[in-house]
Order: C-alpha cells, then sequence, then structure tokens
C-alpha cells in the first residue's frame, strides 16, 4: 500500500512569510489519521520546515536540518545546500523519499533528494499530493486578493482540500 499525505504551502507576501500543512495521511483509500502535524519550527523558532512523503524520512531529514543550522549559525541557505549536498551523496539518505520547504525571515527554499535548492522568484512554495492546487490558489491570491500571507496560506489549503482527495480541512498555521 502506498502511503499518501500532505499538502504544504509557505507564502511570502507583505512582509511576512506563512506555513500551512494538513493534518490528513492517507494509507490506500482509508483515512488513517485527520490531525497529523506536517511543519514543525527548527532553529530556536526562526526557521519552518513543511515535509511531504515517508514520515521517518521527513523525521531524519528534519534532524539533519536543524544539525546544519546549528553548525552555520542559523545560516538557512548554506544548511540546505549542505543538506542537500548530504542527501544526494550519503547511501542512506539518498533512498529517503521526501520533499522539504523551509523558509526563515530571509528566504523560502525547497529541497529534493535530487539535491534541489530552490529559491522561488514569487515567495510561494507548495508540495505534496495537493501541492499544485494549493500553488495555483496561492499566486491567485497573492495576485488578485488584499489578504496577508496566513489569510493567503490558509485559504489556498482550504482550495486545495477541496479539490485533492488526500487533502483536509485540518490546517497547521506558523507565521513568522
Amino acid at each position: 500500500m502506498q502511503v499518501r499525505s500532505t499538502t504544504v504551502v509557505a507564502v511570502r507576501h507583505r512582509e511576512m512569510v506563512a506555513m500551512a500543512g494538513d493534518g490528513q495521511v492517507t494509507l490506500g483509500n482509508v483515512v488513517v489519521k485527520h490531525q497529523a502535524r506536517k511543519i514543525r519550527r527548527l532553529y530556536h523558532g526562526r526557521v519552518i520546515t513543511g515535509f511531504a512523503g515517508a514520515t521517518a524520512d521527513a523525521f531524519t531529514l528534519f534532524d539533519k536540518l536543524e544539525q546544519q543550522l546549528e553548525q552555520y549559525s542559523g545560516n538557512l541557505l548554506r544548511a540546505a545546500v549542505e543538506l542537500a549536498k548530504e542527501w544526494r551523496t550519503d547511501r542512506m539518505l539518498r533512498r529517503l523519499e521526501a520533499m522539504m520547504v523551509a523558509v526563515d525571515a530571509e528566504r523560502s527554499l525547497l529541497l529534493s533528494g535530487n539535491g534541489d535548492v530552490i529559491e522561488p522568484d514569487d515567495g510561494i512554495l507548495a508540495i505534496g499530493s495537493g501541492g499544485p492546487y494549493a500553488h495555483a490558489a496561492a499566486k491567485a491570491l497573492v495576485a488578485h486578493s488584499g489578504l496577508d500571507a496566513p489569510e493567503i496560506c490558509r485559504a489556498a489549503m482550504e482550495i486545495a482540500g477541496g479539490l485533492c482527495i488526500y487533502t483536509n480541512d485540518s490546517i497547521h498555521l506558523e507565521v513568522l
């Protein structure tokens, strides 16, 4: 059975950055959890991260990123690049099936096991099963509404939850 879960969206807009994740975890065609926490704070609360993929793999990556943030004094870009290099080259890590979004006061980054560290031009990132829906909704709301970053994240998640069967309305939101 394939575990399906996750929609995570991050929005940098109007001097704020917010990240939201849904709570649904699905095993095959059955919802097995409704209130999973897919986003968490790292490095003394100054970095927010979100994951899509296997939970154990995500926790491994959270720990690795936290170690890199400690080593590089909270420099998110440097820590992310080092994590991506290790993720791609380490024999155990390269088998991990996950993606991460990490944001701090200055940067929004997408990290993958392919060695990608991507900073979007528009400050919007989304990953997971409902990621494309949340991403499109966030882009439209940034361009055509007066909402701030947390409101856009929440609305984008609600829209994704209405379209994606692997996304629910149990939304966890963090703001920097």
